[in-house]
């Protein structure tokens, strides 16, 4: 069952300008969901559409199994939201600023005090919100989301400018909400490398088109398909002869020979064909392309 699915969903700020282009995203409960592409690729217009901040053009959204135009406030209801930058009152402490928020969402004012435990800054005080790190401003935007009790959270780049220490506690704090609390999660960023170890599905946008989507483990099996094997020996010329004579294809790279993906029988057959030449074998490996590379070649098609 999908929280988020949208069908032949499309936008355009002009005629000439097609921002997305028939996108069908389906977001998994009970997921984190990395929803990935380049600056701009379509990923905060998207989630302006998903929370109704932007008036839907062409196609359907569902969320919670249910039409976003019809049931729209019910909906939102359901959905902590934090799109691009925190919006905080700096002169206010983070209980002042829930305190404002709880008035809105008319829920019990002692969600104030849960939500940050939660998110780990119970103990700040009286001290503003405008004094506060980058990454504590995130993380009271996300105590802001929660004081509802969603069972949805829609991010936009959460981790933008944050440093690595303050990457490790949004990504900490979102796997607490997710396993703890059983909360649904998309989370936009225009870098893999950096939420690879937080989501476990993924949608890569490009140029306003779905290029890939699917759970993180089937993106990681890319890696087998797109690996390569390379060989180290004691004369190269002399062993690319020997892989051509078998009706192989292989190539010198920074003096080693790269070979396309063989089979295990193959490989022993090539390794004892070289060594009956006379050719020593230093090495025989695979080579694996990262997923910051997979990501690159989806996007640039």
């Amino acid at each position: 069952m999908y929280c988020i699915e949208t069908k032949n969903l499309s936008h355009s700020f002009t005629r000439q300008a097609t921002v997305l282009n028939n996108v069908e995203l389906q977001v998994p409960t009970g997921s984190i969901f990395g929803f990935l592409g380049p600056n701009g690729a379509g990923k905060t217009t998207t989630i302006r559409l998903l929370l109704g901040l932007i008036e839907r053009q062409q196609g359907e959204i569902k969320i919670f199994d249910k039409l976003l135009e019809k049931h729209r406030l019910s909906i939102l209801r359901s959905i902590g939201s934090l799109v691009e930058s925190p919006s905080l009152y700096g002169h206010l402490s983070a209980v002042e600023n829930l305190s404002l928020w709880q008035k809105l969402y008319q829920c019990p004012k002692q969600r104030i005090s849960e939500v940050l435990e939660i998110v780990g800054l119970s103990n700040t005080g009286n001290k503003k919100a405008n004094r506060f790190s980058l990454g504590m401003k995130q993380r009271l935007s996300i105590a802001v989301a929660l004081l509802h009790q969603p069972a949805l959270l829609i991010l936009d780049e959460p981790t933008n400018g944050l440093d690595p220490n303050g990457i490790i506690e949004i990504r900490d704090l979102l796997k607490k909400l997710n396993k703890e609390l059983g909360i649904s999660i998309l989370i936009s960023s225009h870098l893999l490398g950096e939420i690879e170890k937080l989501v476990t599905h993924v949608g890569i946008i490009s140029r306003g088109k779905m290029v890939f989507q699917g759970s993180l483990n089937s993106l990681v099996s890319r890696q087998q398909k797109s690996s390569r094997l390379t060989l180290e020996t004691s004369d190269l010329e002399k062993s690319v002869k020997v892989i051509r004579s078998l009706q192989l294809n292989g190539s010198i790279e920074d003096n080693k020979i790269i070979l396309p993906v063989l089979s295990k029988d193959v490989i022993a057959g090539l390794n004892q064909k070289l060594v009956e030449t006379g050719i020593d074998v230093y090495e025989m490996s695979p080579v694996k392309k990262d997923l910051e590379s997979i990501f690159m070649e989806l996007i640039d098609n």
